[in-house]
């Protein structure tokens, strides 16, 4: 256990998480939404520091990252616990252990170890992913900050629920964030997620401000949030905020909770490119279906192809020094 940060004591040895927008008042003996933080004794206290539960080498696309070192590998990581409660969790089995199992497993890997392995593995960068790296916060910000002095980069995938403090403390060391927008419509973000949607809005707004590079991942569920009129908004939204964040749509398949539902449709994804596309927005993707044109970069300005992709392989880039070779037009990233 390492004693939390980002909280504040209260009377009757109660605390108040300060970590996301949850803002959980935590009684003597109980845990916050994500019940990984646990106030023993009027102290708060993380019970996932250095307590690893995954550990891979992926691509960066896997993420998704597309206009991020593209082509790259990234050392992605996670504890158990997540602050949502989303019924198509892929990764419910670790992400809702706490809750569903009442447990909290994981093997003690400290923070130096991991970015040693990172630059074992030849990774250029540390992802913080699979669950909500809000909830191993102390882990992910000591190892960020040691993965910065070795060169490494740092990423969040992420539900983009952290809140203002969280963000302000992490924001010298993340490079990038891919944020996952569920929805347009607050009656899903709390029906379904177990949250809201005002503060995942707020906080990419945040981010772009704070410097950070910002993705965007909508996962596409058939009756949910498939309907044009919900693509279309979610476009507008983030086109509002900033045309050039990179928009992937990608395929749901029937998982957790939502097992009686279809997986999506292609033509479904297909349109929802050709929303995001048709709003303003730069840079839109199809993902979760391998070999789809969605796949690709293209330059917003002249529509040439600039990466071509296979699922989460790079196998051709075009792009020159930031700018495409054949108008010569900026395309939007890190390290491109």
């Amino acid at each position: 256990m390492k004693e939390a940060l980002l909280y504040e004591k209260l009377e009757d040895k109660k605390v108040k998480c300060h970590l996301c927008n949850h803002y959980c008042i935590i009684p003597d003996g109980k845990r916050g939404v994500c019940q990984v933080r646990e106030n023993r004794g009027g102290i708060l206290y993380s019970l996932v520091y250095e307590k690893l539960i995954a550990a891979n080498v992926d691509p960066v696309e896997k993420k998704p990252f597309f206009h991020f070192l593209p082509g790259s590998l990234s050392f992605s990581i996670a504890t158990v616990g997540c602050n949502f409660r989303c019924k198509h969790c892929q990764n419910w089995s670790i992400s809702q252990m706490p809750r569903d199992k009442g447990e909290i497993q994981g093997e003690r890997v400290p923070p130096e170890r991991i970015v040693m392995e990172a630059l074992r593995t030849g990774c250029e960068s540390i992802s913080y992913t699979y669950t909500e790296p809000t909830v191993f916060f102390e882990y992910a910000y000591e190892t960020s900050k040691l993965a910065k002095e070795k060169g490494l980069k740092n990423l969040f995938v992420t539900n983009g629920y952290m809140s203002k403090e969280t963000l302000q403390l992490i924001a010298p060391y993340l490079d990038g964030a891919n944020v996952d927008l569920k929805s347009a419509n607050e009656a899903f973000y709390k029906e379904i997620c177990g949250a809201s949607l005002h503060p995942v809005l707020e906080n990419i707004q945040t981010m772009r401000k704070l410097g950070i590079w910002v993705e965007v991942t909508t996962l596409v569920i058939p009756t949910l949030n498939d309907s044009e009129e919900e693509l279309r908004t979610i476009a507008r939204l983030l086109r509002d905020i900033e045309p050039s964040i990179p928009w992937h749509v990608t395929a749901f398949h029937p998982n957790y909770k939502l097992l009686h539902l279809p997986p999506t449709a292609r033509s479904v994804l297909k349109r929802a490119r050709e929303i995001g596309l048709s709003e303003g927005l730069k840079y839109v993707y199809s993902g979760n279906i391998p070999g789809d044109e969605g796949e690709n970069t293209y330059c917003w300005n002249c529509h040439k192809i600039l990466i071509r992709r296979w699922g989460f392989k790079v196998l051709e880039n075009h792009i020159k020094e930031g700018k495409c070779p054949h108008c010569g037009a900026r395309i939007d990233g890190v390290g491109l």
